[in-house]
């Protein structure tokens, strides 16, 4: 089982399925990375040798920001756009959606589970 970027790639994937586990890197980046390695798209994480699995590493090192430091630029992002304001700042602070959504009815994802009337005692 190869190991990259502190991600365990899983087992018996094609490669540019596999490197998409790797939080940061999606299927075309992952095609990039693997037409920079030299390496087939179809073949199996199983598959890949010491040296290739080096170079898949190094190239996701050099071009990419992949994995802890990702997740700290988009939550310093998000950061940026509540400490301005901004309505999709606004947004975030309220977890509603911030792209348009319409609320009437939907976004329960976001919202949570319905708050019912409020059940008053006779």
């Amino acid at each position: 089982m190869a190991r990259i970027a502190g991600v365990d790639l899983p087992r018996s994937k094609h490669m540019d399925r596999a490197l998409t586990y790797i939080f940061g890197i999606g299927l075309t980046s992952a095609r990039k990375i693997l037409d920079k390695a030299d390496l087939p798209y179809q073949m199996n994480s199983d598959d890949l040798s010491g040296e290739e699995v080096s170079r898949i590493r190094t190239i996701i090192e050099q071009e990419f920001i992949v994995e802890g430091d990702r997740r700290r630029e988009i939550a310093m992002d998000i950061k940026r756009l509540v400490d301005l304001g901004t309505y999709r700042g606004r947004r975030h602070r309220q977890s509603l959606p911030c792209r348009g959504q319409r609320t009437k009815t939907n976004a329960r994802t976001r919202k949570g589970p319905k708050r019912g009337a409020a059940v008053r005692k006779s």
